[in-house]
């Protein structure tokens, strides 16, 4: 078996960084918009509303039910059918959405990874100490000051080891994007595979610039829990 690293090392890696741009914008806005989603389903599930609270919560098990792979299928491909039939049973017999890749991508990451971290958050304000909301409710703040000015901070800071656990897991989801067309690393990857039949140098390669992007994250994410179980 004759292997040629040098070929593909030449012709892949520069391929392979400009498909590290895609992952890191595709994860960054996926990951700040799941962040904002999670934050707000956590507070309508925890909201004295049964109908809010059970809305969500069904919405939340039918994300987390159903594989990343689905709805990211499901975003680019049917979303758009079903948005169609609804502007044209209006009378807009000219519609023609169509979602871009990336577009279908982020919102795709943004719902999945916004149901978890919705728990996330959702189990942090629960720790909170009853005591803290009793006495701001005591100091004359209502219910949504205590809860945006003393609970969420608090929960918030405590939420951030498990948050940056769930952002090297989305760089390595980005890779599932590849489905939808997304230029990024594992597509890259497989069209010059395919092209050249360097199989084992390309994946050998394309494994070795996923663990460079996250085994730095995840080594960062450990020494932050650390210091913050010191800092407790």
């Amino acid at each position: 078996m004759n292997l040629n690293w040098t070929d593909a090392f030449n012709n892949l890696v520069p391929s392979l960084l400009q498909g590290v741009v895609v992952v890191l914008q595709t994860t960054i806005s996926s990951f700040l918009i799941a962040v904002v989603v999670g934050l707000l389903v956590a507070i309508c599930r925890l909201t004295q509303l049964k109908i809010v609270k059970y809305f969500f919560a069904t919405i939340v098990e039918i994300v987390r039910g159903t594989p990343l792979l689905v709805q990211l299928f499901y975003i680019y491909y049917v979303v758009p059918l079903i948005l169609d039939s609804i502007l044209k049973s209006m009378g807009n017999s000219s519609a023609n959405i169509q979602f871009s890749a990336v577009a279908a991508g982020i919102a795709g990451l943004s719902i999945n990874y916004g149901a978890y971290i919705s728990e996330v958050f959702r189990s942090a304000i629960l720790s909170i100490d009853e005591g803290q909301k009793e006495s701001g409710l005591a100091l004359g703040f209502t219910y949504y000051q205590v809860l945006w000015k003393i609970i969420i901070p608090q929960a918030f800071t405590n939420s951030i080891p498990v948050l940056g656990n769930y952002l090297v897991m989305m760089i390595k989801d980005t890779s599932l994007l590849a489905i939808i067309s997304v230029s990024e690393l594992l597509l890259r990857t497989q069209t010059y595979a395919s092209q050249t039949f360097e199989t084992i140098e390309s994946y050998t390669i394309l494994a070795v610039v996923y663990l460079l992007l996250s085994l730095p994250l995840s080594q960062l994410m450990k020494l932050l829990e650390k210091k913050m179980k010191i800092l407790h």
